[in-house]
């Protein structure tokens, strides 16, 4: 254990106490709001931290219990996961201001919630252990945090047809549950451990039929939970019916979580030495049915959703070249995607809350009423779209040359990146058409102000202004320090391709002679 194994456990612990403290200071809700900012500032300076001394001195791994791995439960923060950490609490702390300004701005000062705050702070919870565990099962249990988290935080206080469109996700969401715990018996019943370093040994042991199972059982299970086609029904239906900070934290943290996973395990115990064909075809099948799903789109949140699917594609195309380029492009791709999609979310939100409707037809004219909202869209969009130099074209231009230098088909497939860039130009331009352009409207009425958001208010508080442009800052940020953070995850795909310094950290160096 290192000098600062100690940091692992706190970004878990300290957003489940914070959660057991806005529950017992239900009635207080300014304790509520303090409580949540300081938690998450605190885990983001944690995650900082992580990541400074993993990119310095190799994997932190603190084993839990006084337990060592394999037979522990082991945490682990090298520089992919402490990166994304990082970048998903900030996310999580910008959408929580945001969250408790538009709760100030429709309730007043003096309105408490006995869920939101408890709730969020458990899928943070959540999210940081998923990205911190080195074990199979409490991967499972992170998901579980997560999920649970999740399906309060999108039923409350809604209408009854947004809660049927919410169940789609809960019940996809049991059924990946259900399918990822038969997988984990399954890889215990083959190799008698759940430690993802000890596995990374023991499957290299078994015959290449079960080791195959093994693999697609996984892929499956965590393609389902990172929305990649033909898994990825549920979403367009799911995050546009919640709420704006709610969908805005679903689209920048859950599917990036799933991909997480799918990287790391996919990397760490089934290594390839060439292209995987069948990730290939399905990444092209995200990105083009995505991007093409999103152009028939009227309704802005299905239209950001079909997006997301589509960008999925882009860091499936990274793992699927499975060299250390391809990875490395894909984890940069991931850090940059977390922070665009929630902010197109969360811009979306504010257009919803000045117009009453979500209906791009029933837009117009926010150009001259609102051109700072004009602005904080259009940064995040060719962001989105990779146009230079923003952060979307430092990541796509990394997939690219992974893929024109990995073979004839990945060469292929990045053509097909170039083709989805393009259709999510013209997707974003469309929206900015009919939203920002044209003679302004009046906005519409709430057609259901009984619910979470209050919409049709003709204007923006400036604190969930100010919120959503803190994200767009950190998105600029991420084209600022784009070499610096290019050389962090290049080094991660080098690390993730190699295993060995994650091997060694997690259960020591091997005795002489001793297999690998």
């Amino acid at each position: 254990m290192t000098s600062f194994a100690w940091l692992l456990a706190l970004p878990v612990l300290l957003p489940l106490l914070g959660a057991a403290v806005t529950v017992i200071g239900s009635r207080s809700p300014n304790l509520q709001r303090v409580v949540g900012i300081v938690v998450l500032a605190a885990v983001s300076v944690i995650a900082a931290v992580l990541l400074v001394v993993a990119d310095a001195g190799g994997p932190v791994v603190a084993a839990l219990g006084g337990w060592a791995a394999p037979v522990g439960i082991a945490l682990v923060a090298d520089r992919l996961s402490a990166l994304l950490l990082l970048v998903s609490t900030l996310v999580t702390l910008a959408v929580l201001v945001y969250a408790i300004d538009q709760r100030i701005a429709d309730y007043g000062r003096g309105t408490a919630s006995t869920t939101f705050h408890p709730m969020y702070l458990m899928l943070s919870a959540g999210v940081s252990l998923a990205y911190l565990t080195g074990d199979l099962f409490t991967l499972f249990v992170a998901f579980e945090i997560m999920l649970t988290a999740s399906y309060v935080l999108i039923t409350r206080r809604t209408s009854a047809r947004k809660i049927r469109a919410g169940m789609t996700y809960v019940t996809v969401s049991l059924l990946s549950s259900l399918l990822f715990l038969t997988a984990i018996a399954f890889v215990y019943a083959a190799t008698g451990t759940v430690n993802l370093a000890d596995l990374a040994n023991r499957v290299a042991l078994l015959p290449p039929g079960p080791v195959t199972v093994l693999g697609l059982m996984l892929l499956l299970v965590f393609g389902i939970k990172a929305a990649m086609v033909p898994l990825h029904f549920w979403l367009p239906d799911s995050y546009p019916n919640a709420p704006g900070p709610v969908a805005a934290l679903f689209a920048g943290l859950l599917t990036k979580v799933g991909f997480y996973a799918m990287l790391r395990t996919q990397t760490l115990l089934f290594p390839r030495e060439e292209p995987w064909t069948l990730l290939l075809v399905l990444a092209t099948a995200t990105m083009l049915l995505g991007a093409l799903g999103a152009l028939a789109q009227n309704d802005i949140n299905r239209l950001l959703s079909f997006l997301l699917v589509s960008h999925i594609g882009f860091m499936l195309f990274g793992l699927a070249v499975f060299d250390a380029a391809g990875v490395a492009g894909a984890a940069l791709y991931a850090a940059h995607h977390i922070t665009v999609l929630a902010t197109l979310f969360l811009v979306s939100g504010l257009i919803t809350r000045r117009t009453g409707t979500v209906q791009l037809d029933e837009m117009g004219g926010l150009l001259r009423t609102s051109p700072w909202l004009a602005v904080l869209y259009a940064i995040p969009a060719l962001t989105l779209a990779g146009v230079p130099p923003t952060a979307g074209f430092v990541a796509k231009l990394a997939l690219l040359q992974a893929g024109a230098a990995a073979g004839l088909w990945p060469a292929v497939v990045a053509g097909v990146v170039i083709v989805a860039s393009l259709l999510t130009l013209y997707a974003l331009a469309r929206v900015w058409v009919r939203v920002f352009w044209g003679e302004p409207r009046a906005a519409l009425p709430d057609v259901d102000p009984d619910d979470e958001v209050l919409v049709g208010t003709a204007r923006t508080p400036v604190p969930m202004f100010a919120a959503t442009a803190g994200l767009v800052a950190v998105s600029l940020a991420i084209a600022v320090f784009a070499g610096p953070l290019t050389a962090v995850t290049g080094r991660a795909g080098t690390d993730l391709l190699d295993r060995e310094p994650y091997l060694v950290a997690v259960l020591g160096a091997p005795r002489a002679g001793e297999p690998r």
